[in-house]
């Protein structure tokens, strides 16, 4: 561990850094911030990075005209779930391996890197195969044999917070990543549960600010996740936006009414091109 914050830190500073209960995450570690390399794509860098595409792969017809889409409106990475954590047993669990073969099929026809996420350590080397980037999603924030899997892979990794979770659990899931050799880490701030039943969770915007106080890591806002509510979606992508996020990820659908998964907090095609077109770019903090 001292070996891999030298790289980062000068001597005098290991012994304070140390200190830190995530020391490779911390601020103090890089007088820089980390940028992250999706494909070509940097996240902590000058640039809002946007990933959209549909919560589930449903099927050809539905994930390529989505992904032709996003592109046109600016996103610059493709997301879509093959494997879908879900609260009941009974809703649709995505489409596995045939949903990463689409995803790949879209990446290499839009030239979108793809993001997408994985729930199990057995699923890694086939998902690494197929996707640009490894996305852990809120309810394996604390798997740490996940967790130390992914630390292996040579793929960016993008860690959503926890529902539950407080600002140094999530950070304390980096550490496992960067303690095993991967730095190529995003965050990605998603709602927490609280007592508010208007908004499927609540979206801590406070917790971008102070990440990027306490961490060198890059990070992003989830605003489908933290509103459930795709007419809340634009306005918290900007907020966002303000407070000093990186980048957004966003939920698209054609047919949100008619999607399999996430259809209410998922945007339809015209929707995210009406939002794109309200987002600045302002330059970043680097």
């Amino acid at each position: 561990m001292i070996a891999s914050i030298s790289n980062r830190a000068t001597r005098h500073q290991i012994t304070d850094v140390l200190e830190s209960p995530f020391p490779l995450v911390s601020r103090q570690v890089s007088s820089r911030r980390t940028i992250v390399d999706v494909s070509g794509v940097k996240i902590g860098g000058l640039n809002i990075v946007v990933m959209a595409g549909p919560c589930s792969v449903e099927s050809r017809e539905q994930l390529l005209p989505t992904a032709h889409a996003v592109k046109a409106a600016g996103a610059t990475i493709l997301r879509g779930g093959a494997y879908k954590p879900r609260t009941s047993p009974y809703d649709f669990q995505g489409l596995g391996v045939e949903a990463l073969r689409l995803l790949k099929e879209a990446r290499e026809i839009t030239g979108l890197p793809v993001v997408t996420e994985v729930m199990d350590t057995e699923d890694v080397d086939t998902i690494v195969d197929y996707a640009d980037m490894l996305q852990v999603g809120a309810r394996n924030m604390q798997n740490f044999a996940l967790l130390r899997r992914l630390a292996r892979v040579n793929r960016p990794i993008l860690l959503k917070r926890g529902p539950s979770a407080t600002i140094k659990e999530w950070l304390l899931a980096a550490e496992y990543l960067l303690a095993g050799g991967n730095e190529n880490v995003v965050l990605c701030e998603r709602g927490i549960k609280t007592f508010e039943t208007e908004t499927r969770n609540t979206l801590d915007l406070a917790s971008v600010a102070r990440i990027q106080e306490l961490s060198h890591l890059p990070v992003i806002v989830d605003p489908s996740h933290a509103t459930g509510r795709r007419s809340l979606v634009p306005a918290a992508s900007r907020a966002a936006i303000a407070v000093g996020a990186d980048g957004l990820i966003i939920e698209v659908h054609p047919d949100p009414d008619h999607a399999l998964s996430d259809g209410p907090q998922s945007l339809d095609i015209q929707g995210f091109a009406d939002l794109m077109q309200t987002i600045q770019r302002p330059l970043r903090r680097v």
